[in-house]
Protein backbone atom coordinates (compact mmCIF):
# COMPACT_ATOMS: atom_id res chain seq x y z
CA UNK A 1 0.00 0.00 0.00
CA UNK A 2 1.04 3.33 -1.24
CA UNK A 3 2.36 5.73 1.70
CA UNK A 4 0.20 8.34 0.72
CA UNK A 5 -3.14 8.71 -0.83
CA UNK A 6 -4.07 10.99 -4.12
CA UNK A 7 -7.26 12.32 -2.78
CA UNK A 8 -9.50 14.40 -5.63
CA UNK A 9 -12.60 16.12 -4.22
CA UNK A 10 -15.17 15.27 -6.55
CA UNK A 11 -17.74 17.24 -4.37
CA UNK A 12 -18.65 20.53 -2.52
CA UNK A 13 -16.57 20.68 0.12
CA UNK A 14 -15.67 23.63 2.19
CA UNK A 15 -12.29 25.18 2.09
CA UNK A 16 -11.87 24.73 6.03
CA UNK A 17 -12.98 21.37 5.64
CA UNK A 18 -10.25 20.56 2.95
CA UNK A 19 -7.66 21.66 5.56
CA UNK A 20 -9.41 19.82 8.49
CA UNK A 21 -9.20 16.80 6.31
CA UNK A 22 -5.33 16.90 5.44
CA UNK A 23 -4.61 17.97 9.49
CA UNK A 24 -6.91 14.60 10.42
CA UNK A 25 -5.04 12.45 8.02
CA UNK A 26 -1.51 14.15 7.17
CA UNK A 27 -0.35 11.28 4.65
CA UNK A 28 -3.82 12.64 2.59
CA UNK A 29 -2.30 14.56 -0.45
CA UNK A 30 -5.09 16.57 -1.52
CA UNK A 31 -6.45 17.60 -4.93
CA UNK A 32 -8.86 20.36 -5.28
CA UNK A 33 -10.23 23.37 -7.23
CA UNK A 34 -13.06 25.14 -5.72
CA UNK A 35 -14.13 26.51 -9.37
CA UNK A 36 -14.57 23.33 -10.53
CA UNK A 37 -17.41 22.61 -8.18
CA UNK A 38 -20.99 23.47 -8.02
CA UNK A 39 -21.55 26.01 -4.97
CA UNK A 40 -23.83 24.91 -2.01
CA UNK A 41 -27.05 26.03 -1.65
CA UNK A 42 -27.35 24.71 2.54
CA UNK A 43 -25.50 22.48 4.34
CA UNK A 44 -24.32 19.28 2.93
CA UNK A 45 -25.69 20.11 -0.66
CA UNK A 46 -23.23 17.69 -2.46
CA UNK A 47 -25.36 18.22 -5.87
CA UNK A 48 -24.62 22.02 -5.41
CA UNK A 49 -26.57 24.89 -7.35
CA UNK A 50 -28.23 23.10 -10.60
CA UNK A 51 -27.77 26.15 -12.46
CA UNK A 52 -23.58 25.64 -12.13
CA UNK A 53 -21.95 24.89 -15.50
CA UNK A 54 -18.21 24.03 -16.68
CA UNK A 55 -16.97 25.35 -19.67
CA UNK A 56 -15.40 22.33 -21.97
CA UNK A 57 -12.27 23.26 -20.32
CA UNK A 58 -12.90 23.25 -16.95
CA UNK A 59 -14.58 19.70 -17.41
CA UNK A 60 -12.10 18.52 -19.08
CA UNK A 61 -10.13 19.83 -15.94
CA UNK A 62 -12.34 17.91 -13.72
CA UNK A 63 -12.36 15.23 -15.14
CA UNK A 64 -8.38 15.01 -15.06
CA UNK A 65 -8.01 15.53 -11.47
CA UNK A 66 -10.47 12.67 -11.04
CA UNK A 67 -8.26 10.43 -13.26
CA UNK A 68 -4.76 11.21 -10.96
CA UNK A 69 -6.74 10.17 -8.15
CA UNK A 70 -5.97 7.35 -5.74
CA UNK A 71 -9.46 8.01 -4.21
CA UNK A 72 -12.30 10.22 -4.80
CA UNK A 73 -14.46 12.66 -1.86
CA UNK A 74 -17.69 12.12 -3.64
CA UNK A 75 -19.18 10.50 -6.20
CA UNK A 76 -18.44 13.02 -9.15
CA UNK A 77 -21.39 15.90 -9.75
CA UNK A 78 -23.37 13.03 -7.68
CA UNK A 79 -24.40 11.51 -11.19
CA UNK A 80 -23.62 7.21 -11.79
CA UNK A 81 -22.49 8.38 -15.25
CA UNK A 82 -19.95 10.39 -14.09
CA UNK A 83 -18.94 7.78 -11.71
CA UNK A 84 -19.02 5.30 -14.48
CA UNK A 85 -16.51 7.37 -16.00
CA UNK A 86 -14.55 7.72 -13.71
CA UNK A 87 -14.15 4.15 -12.79
CA UNK A 88 -13.36 2.89 -16.20
CA UNK A 89 -11.13 6.51 -17.00
CA UNK A 90 -8.51 5.60 -13.94
CA UNK A 91 -7.25 2.40 -13.06
CA UNK A 92 -5.27 3.72 -10.16
CA UNK A 93 -8.37 4.38 -8.45
CA UNK A 94 -9.24 2.26 -5.34
CA UNK A 95 -11.98 4.07 -3.30
CA UNK A 96 -14.87 6.19 -3.72
CA UNK A 97 -16.41 7.81 -0.40
CA UNK A 98 -20.45 8.64 -1.66
CA UNK A 99 -22.06 11.73 0.75
CA UNK A 100 -25.31 9.33 1.45
CA UNK A 101 -26.00 7.03 4.21
CA UNK A 102 -27.65 5.64 0.91
CA UNK A 103 -25.08 5.39 -1.39
CA UNK A 104 -25.17 2.34 -2.41
CA UNK A 105 -27.67 3.07 -4.95
CA UNK A 106 -25.78 5.37 -6.65
CA UNK A 107 -23.47 2.83 -7.19
CA UNK A 108 -25.84 0.45 -7.88
CA UNK A 109 -26.80 2.88 -10.91
CA UNK A 110 -23.50 3.33 -12.16
CA UNK A 111 -23.77 -0.16 -14.05
CA UNK A 112 -20.05 -1.44 -13.42
CA UNK A 113 -18.78 -4.60 -14.04
CA UNK A 114 -17.81 -7.03 -11.58
CA UNK A 115 -14.12 -6.74 -11.54
CA UNK A 116 -14.70 -3.13 -11.70
CA UNK A 117 -16.15 -3.73 -8.20
CA UNK A 118 -13.97 -5.52 -6.66
CA UNK A 119 -10.93 -3.51 -7.74
CA UNK A 120 -12.79 -0.40 -6.39
CA UNK A 121 -14.25 0.00 -3.01
CA UNK A 122 -17.36 2.31 -2.09
CA UNK A 123 -18.25 3.37 0.97
CA UNK A 124 -21.16 5.42 2.34
CA UNK A 125 -21.80 8.38 5.26
CA UNK A 126 -23.84 5.42 7.08
CA UNK A 127 -23.41 6.64 10.99
CA UNK A 128 -23.28 10.53 10.50
CA UNK A 129 -26.83 10.91 10.51
CA UNK A 130 -27.75 8.94 13.06
CA UNK A 131 -28.31 11.19 15.99
CA UNK A 132 -30.41 13.44 13.97
CA UNK A 133 -32.79 10.84 12.94
CA UNK A 134 -32.91 9.10 15.90
CA UNK A 135 -34.15 12.57 17.50
CA UNK A 136 -36.94 12.31 14.20
CA UNK A 137 -37.83 8.78 14.71
CA UNK A 138 -38.42 10.06 18.99
CA UNK A 139 -40.48 13.12 17.86
CA UNK A 140 -42.59 10.77 15.34
CA UNK A 141 -43.08 8.13 18.39
CA UNK A 142 -44.10 11.01 20.40
CA UNK A 143 -46.15 13.11 18.45
CA UNK A 144 -48.24 9.43 17.50
CA UNK A 145 -48.68 8.57 21.39
CA UNK A 146 -49.55 11.98 21.94
CA UNK A 147 -51.96 11.88 19.27
CA UNK A 148 -50.84 15.02 17.88
CA UNK A 149 -53.24 15.29 15.00
CA UNK A 150 -56.04 15.63 17.03
CA UNK A 151 -54.91 18.25 19.44
CA UNK A 152 -53.63 20.20 16.28
CA UNK A 153 -57.59 19.80 14.79
CA UNK A 154 -58.84 20.82 18.38
CA UNK A 155 -56.35 23.72 18.83
CA UNK A 156 -57.68 24.85 15.22
CA UNK A 157 -61.70 25.05 16.26
CA UNK A 158 -60.82 25.88 19.45
CA UNK A 159 -62.73 22.86 20.35
CA UNK A 160 -62.24 22.25 24.38
CA UNK A 161 -63.09 18.44 24.29
CA UNK A 162 -63.55 16.35 27.30
CA UNK A 163 -59.87 14.98 28.71
CA UNK A 164 -58.19 11.36 27.44
CA UNK A 165 -55.80 9.46 28.17
CA UNK A 166 -52.54 9.73 26.67
CA UNK A 167 -50.30 6.69 26.20
CA UNK A 168 -46.54 7.15 27.38
CA UNK A 169 -43.48 5.73 25.20
CA UNK A 170 -42.25 3.65 28.27
CA UNK A 171 -45.35 1.68 28.29
CA UNK A 172 -45.11 0.87 24.58
CA UNK A 173 -42.86 -1.68 22.77
CA UNK A 174 -41.52 -0.32 19.42
CA UNK A 175 -40.03 -2.32 17.04
CA UNK A 176 -36.38 -0.91 15.71
CA UNK A 177 -36.20 -2.31 11.83
CA UNK A 178 -32.27 -2.52 11.44
CA UNK A 179 -29.62 -2.07 14.00
CA UNK A 180 -26.84 -0.62 11.58
CA UNK A 181 -25.60 2.97 12.57
CA UNK A 182 -29.30 4.74 12.30
CA UNK A 183 -30.75 2.10 14.01
CA UNK A 184 -28.76 1.64 16.99
CA UNK A 185 -29.20 5.46 17.91
CA UNK A 186 -32.60 5.15 17.47
CA UNK A 187 -32.50 2.00 20.31
CA UNK A 188 -30.31 4.10 22.71
CA UNK A 189 -32.90 7.17 22.20
CA UNK A 190 -35.94 5.11 22.69
CA UNK A 191 -34.82 2.92 25.21
CA UNK A 192 -33.66 5.71 27.41
CA UNK A 193 -37.93 7.03 27.16
CA UNK A 194 -38.20 3.84 29.38
CA UNK A 195 -39.91 1.72 25.93
CA UNK A 196 -39.39 -2.14 25.20
CA UNK A 197 -37.23 -2.50 21.88
CA UNK A 198 -37.19 -4.88 19.70
CA UNK A 199 -34.35 -4.94 16.89
CA UNK A 200 -34.16 -6.65 13.85
CA UNK A 201 -31.11 -7.92 12.42
CA UNK A 202 -29.82 -10.71 9.88
CA UNK A 203 -26.41 -10.99 11.65
CA UNK A 204 -27.95 -11.83 14.87
CA UNK A 205 -26.00 -8.87 16.55
CA UNK A 206 -27.66 -6.69 19.25
CA UNK A 207 -27.06 -3.26 20.40
CA UNK A 208 -27.41 -1.67 23.75
CA UNK A 209 -30.84 -0.67 24.80
CA UNK A 210 -32.54 -3.68 22.68
CA UNK A 211 -34.57 -6.44 24.65
CA UNK A 212 -34.63 -8.56 22.24
CA UNK A 213 -33.55 -8.96 18.55
CA UNK A 214 -35.38 -10.95 15.89
CA UNK A 215 -34.46 -12.24 12.52
CA UNK A 216 -36.29 -10.02 9.83
CA UNK A 217 -37.87 -13.40 8.29
CA UNK A 218 -38.87 -13.97 12.51
CA UNK A 219 -40.99 -10.49 12.66
CA UNK A 220 -44.48 -12.65 12.84
CA UNK A 221 -43.37 -13.44 16.24
CA UNK A 222 -43.31 -10.54 17.70
CA UNK A 223 -45.75 -7.95 15.96
CA UNK A 224 -48.85 -8.75 17.83
CA UNK A 225 -46.52 -7.26 21.07
CA UNK A 226 -45.37 -3.92 18.45
CA UNK A 227 -46.52 -0.77 19.86
CA UNK A 228 -44.54 1.10 17.00
CA UNK A 229 -42.28 0.68 13.88
CA UNK A 230 -39.04 2.94 13.20
CA UNK A 231 -37.51 1.86 10.12
CA UNK A 232 -34.25 2.98 9.24
CA UNK A 233 -33.07 -0.05 6.87
CA UNK A 234 -31.68 0.56 3.14
CA UNK A 235 -33.54 0.36 -0.01
CA UNK A 236 -32.89 -3.22 -0.96
CA UNK A 237 -34.35 -5.93 -3.53
CA UNK A 238 -34.77 -7.84 -0.25
CA UNK A 239 -36.31 -5.13 1.98
CA UNK A 240 -38.28 -3.50 -0.34
CA UNK A 241 -42.20 -3.64 1.05
CA UNK A 242 -41.29 -5.21 3.69
CA UNK A 243 -44.04 -3.27 5.66
CA UNK A 244 -47.42 -4.10 3.60
CA UNK A 245 -50.56 -5.33 4.91
CA UNK A 246 -49.50 -8.41 6.44
CA UNK A 247 -46.95 -6.40 9.28
CA UNK A 248 -49.29 -3.13 9.69
CA UNK A 249 -52.25 -5.78 10.01
CA UNK A 250 -50.46 -7.69 13.23
CA UNK A 251 -49.43 -4.52 14.86
CA UNK A 252 -51.27 -3.46 17.81
CA UNK A 253 -54.38 -1.36 16.48
CA UNK A 254 -53.21 2.60 16.57
CA UNK A 255 -49.80 1.69 15.59
CA UNK A 256 -47.28 4.62 15.12
CA UNK A 257 -44.99 4.75 12.27
CA UNK A 258 -41.90 5.88 11.87
CA UNK A 259 -39.74 5.68 8.87
CA UNK A 260 -36.00 6.96 8.29
CA UNK A 261 -34.32 4.76 6.36
CA UNK A 262 -35.36 4.51 2.55
CA UNK A 263 -38.72 4.75 1.18
CA UNK A 264 -39.57 1.35 -0.82
CA UNK A 265 -39.12 -0.49 2.66
CA UNK A 266 -43.10 0.90 3.01
CA UNK A 267 -45.63 -0.26 1.26
CA UNK A 268 -47.88 3.08 0.77
CA UNK A 269 -50.72 1.87 -0.60
CA UNK A 270 -50.85 -0.71 2.60
CA UNK A 271 -50.09 1.76 4.73
CA UNK A 272 -52.98 4.11 3.81
CA UNK A 273 -55.56 1.03 4.00
CA UNK A 274 -54.14 0.62 7.42
CA UNK A 275 -54.21 4.61 7.80
CA UNK A 276 -57.96 4.54 6.76
CA UNK A 277 -58.77 1.51 8.76
CA UNK A 278 -57.27 2.98 12.18
CA UNK A 279 -54.66 0.09 12.51
CA UNK A 280 -51.90 2.66 11.93
CA UNK A 281 -52.90 5.80 14.59
CA UNK A 282 -50.19 7.95 12.72
CA UNK A 283 -47.06 7.85 10.40
CA UNK A 284 -44.07 10.42 10.62
CA UNK A 285 -42.34 9.78 6.95
CA UNK A 286 -39.11 11.71 5.64
CA UNK A 287 -38.56 8.93 2.77
CA UNK A 288 -40.74 7.69 0.49
CA UNK A 289 -41.14 5.63 -2.56
CA UNK A 290 -41.11 8.60 -5.09
CA UNK A 291 -39.14 11.36 -4.34
CA UNK A 292 -39.95 14.16 -4.55
CA UNK A 293 -43.06 13.05 -3.27
CA UNK A 294 -45.51 13.65 -5.91
CA UNK A 295 -48.47 16.17 -5.53
CA UNK A 296 -51.39 13.86 -5.81
CA UNK A 297 -50.25 11.76 -3.59
CA UNK A 298 -52.70 11.05 -0.78
CA UNK A 299 -50.43 10.95 1.79
CA UNK A 300 -49.99 15.06 1.69
CA UNK A 301 -53.36 15.35 2.73
CA UNK A 302 -54.05 12.75 5.54
CA UNK A 303 -54.79 13.89 8.59
CA UNK A 304 -52.83 11.89 10.48
CA UNK A 305 -49.41 11.65 8.13
CA UNK A 306 -46.94 14.19 8.99
CA UNK A 307 -44.88 14.68 5.83
CA UNK A 308 -40.90 15.70 6.23
CA UNK A 309 -39.39 16.24 3.00
CA UNK A 310 -36.21 13.96 3.58
CA UNK A 311 -34.50 16.54 5.17
CA UNK A 312 -34.83 15.10 8.68
CA UNK A 313 -30.58 14.17 8.81
CA UNK A 314 -29.93 17.52 7.99
CA UNK A 315 -28.04 19.87 10.03
CA UNK A 316 -25.43 22.32 10.53
CA UNK A 317 -22.66 19.48 11.01
CA UNK A 318 -23.59 17.22 8.26
CA UNK A 319 -20.38 18.06 6.39
CA UNK A 320 -18.13 17.88 9.18
CA UNK A 321 -18.94 15.02 10.19
CA UNK A 322 -18.53 13.22 6.74
CA UNK A 323 -15.25 14.58 6.53
CA UNK A 324 -14.07 13.32 9.59
CA UNK A 325 -14.94 10.02 8.65
CA UNK A 326 -13.38 10.17 5.39
CA UNK A 327 -10.20 11.29 7.22
CA UNK A 328 -10.69 7.94 9.47
CA UNK A 329 -11.17 5.73 6.97
CA UNK A 330 -8.28 7.08 4.62
CA UNK A 331 -5.98 6.64 7.63
CA UNK A 332 -7.81 2.64 7.77
CA UNK A 333 -6.75 2.47 3.86
CA UNK A 334 -3.02 3.60 4.33
CA UNK A 335 -2.58 1.31 7.14
CA UNK A 336 -4.30 -1.82 5.34
CA UNK A 337 -7.12 -1.75 7.79
CA UNK A 338 -10.91 -2.56 6.81
CA UNK A 339 -12.53 0.38 5.91
CA UNK A 340 -16.09 1.13 7.45
CA UNK A 341 -19.62 1.50 5.62
CA UNK A 342 -18.33 -0.74 2.66
CA UNK A 343 -21.73 -1.31 0.24
CA UNK A 344 -22.47 -4.45 -0.23
CA UNK A 345 -21.68 -5.39 -3.82
CA UNK A 346 -24.82 -7.95 -4.11
CA UNK A 347 -27.19 -5.89 -2.61
CA UNK A 348 -25.45 -1.94 -2.70
CA UNK A 349 -26.61 -0.94 1.05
Amino acid sequence: MSVRLRVAVAAPLAPELCARLVEREPRIDLVVDQELLPPMRHPADFSGDPAFRRTPAQQAAFEAMIDSADALYGIPDVDPRALQRAVRGNERLRWVHTMAAGGGGQVRAAELTEAELQRVTFTTSAGVHGQPLAEFAVFGLLAGAKHLPRLIAQQRERDWSGRWMMPQIADQTVLVLGLGGIGAAVARQVSALGATVIGTSRSGATVPGVAQTVHPDALAEVLPRVDAIVSTLPGTDQTRHLVNDEVLGALRPGATLVNVGRGTVVDEDALLRALDAGQVGFAALDVFEVEPLPASSPLWSHPRVLVSPHTAALTAGEDARIAELFARNAGRLLDGRPLENVVNRVEFY
